[in-house]
């Protein structure tokens, strides 16, 4: 299940978008917006949904949260992006990582 997040998500919700991975999930965060979609099995789904709720590809980037550990990893095809300086699948740029990681701690955490 995908699903556009924008607030504190309950342990509920958390259950149900950790269904996919057994307790990893896969998380784009708009870092403009300052939301997620977050769910299913690839990052590509969450992307595509936040494309067609207004967010702009420049600002979405892939990551992962090990509901387990807490751990959060920025690993993801849809970060591969040699014309923002990123040509790689890890979020580089550490403006960009932090970002993330509030996002991600402030919904999903």
């Amino acid at each position: 299940m995908v699903r556009i997040l924008v607030n504190k998500a309950d342990e509920r919700i958390l259950k149900d978008i950790a269904q996919d991975l057994d307790g990893y999930i896969k998380v784009v965060v708009d870092i403009k917006r300052s939301i997620l979609a977050a769910g299913g099995t690839r990052h590509v789904l969450s992307e595509e949904l936040l494309l067609k709720d207004g967010s702009q590809q420049a600002d979405l980037w892939g990551a992962g949260l090990d509901l387990e550990t807490g751990g959060i990893d920025f690993d993801s095809m849809i970060n591969i992006r040699p014309g923002q300086n990123n040509p790689s699948r890890e979020i580089l740029d550490k403006d960009i990582r932090d970002k993330v990681t509030d996002v991600i701690m402030r919904i999903l955490k």
